[in-house]
């Protein structure tokens, strides 16, 4: 009989990669292998570490400006998305580029455009210097958006037109908190727009929803992120409003035995731009101190698949 503690680990179901991140991913291996090293890459491709060295060493550069990628070398843009001025850059510099910008992501951007075109001036739900937030920005022209972050924000708007305006949101936002901050704009402006669909994604409110359900049931919770991550730092926040104490790690050796003392029922999750294989490495790293009794807790499937761009599905 083992002399290790014992130790009840939830993990949530579902967790880790998303569709959009695994074709952004998927889009730079396949750019390497057809296009040969070096391939690069305009900002991280998924904010993870593990994945962007992993992705160097396979020939990727990882650059912050298109000024940074030489002429004629492919580069790939990241599936935050970007403005509209950097693959206008690209063009009247004649690089060849591959856009990664999650389809979801996407998605909003054109819905910014379709309201701008129609009048609206939009009022975009998110948080100050994403690269999401930057890329939904640059597809517009200045001073038609305007950033909201919090439901104070609301209270102190004063725009010239508040019978036409609509909003939109970053995709990888607090359900919860996001809720609030709609409320807030539908009870201000009762007549503001709302887009066609919900713009925080199907992974993101799906992972928030197992963190929900896991929560109150463990004295303690792990996410698998990276602390540029919003998605992975919007899980923390759930886990803590449900009632667990957690903690953001990036990988097994960053575990905090001492933090986790006294704790005998843990959750574990991974946010939409960790790979299991990270998953994996911190259960071995607990099964080094304690006897696991590991479960899984599913409360979704998620069977979303995005296509590949052109060049590449043609290639």
């Amino acid at each position: 009989m083992s002399s290790l503690p014992n130790l009840k680990l939830l993990i949530a179901a579902p967790r880790g990669f998303c569709a959009g991140v695994d074709r952004a991913i998927r889009i730079v291996e396949l750019a390497i292998e057809r296009l040969g090293a070096p391939v690069y890459v305009r900002h991280e491709i998924v904010h993870n570490r593990f994945v962007v060295d992993r992705l160097k060493a396979k020939g990727a550069v990882f650059v912050e400006e298109l000024d940074d990628v030489p002429d004629g070398a492919p580069v790939v843009f990241s599936a935050h998305g970007v403005p509209k001025s950097v693959p206008a850059a690209a063009e009247a510099r004649g690089l060849d580029y591959l856009d990664a910008t999650c389809p979801l992501v996407s998605k909003v951007h054109s819905q910014a455009e379709r309201l701008v075109a129609a009048g609206r001036h939009i009022l975009f739900v998110g948080h100050k210097g994403h690269p999401e937030v930057i890329g939904t920005f640059g597809q517009v022209p200045e001073g038609r958006m305007t950033l909201i972050e919090t439901v104070a924000d609301v209270a102190g708007l004063a725009p010239t037109d508040p019978d036409n305006l609509a909003f939109l949101t970053q995709t990888t936002l607090s359900v919860d908190d996001t809720a609030e901050i709609i409320a807030a704009l539908r009870q201000r402006f009762p007549g503001i727009q709302a887009p066609r669909g919900e713009d925080i994604c199907y992974a993101t409110s799906n992972r928030q929803s197992a963190v929900k359900a896991i929560a109150p049931l463990c004295d303690a919770m792990l996410v698998i992120g990276a602390p540029n991550s919003s998605n992975s730092l919007r899980l923390v926040e759930a886990a803590e409003r449900a009632g667990a104490r957690a903690m953001l790690v990036q990988r097994g050796s960053d575990l905090d035995f001492d933090w986790l003392t006294g704790v005998t029922t843990l959750g574990l999750t991974a946010g939409a731009s960790a790979p299991e294989l990270l998953v994996r490495e911190v259960v071995d790293a607990l099964a080094e101190r304690y006897a696991i009794d590991e479960e899984q807790v599913e409360t979704a499937r998620e069977h979303m698949v995005f296509k590949l761009p052109r060049a590449l599905q043609a290639a």
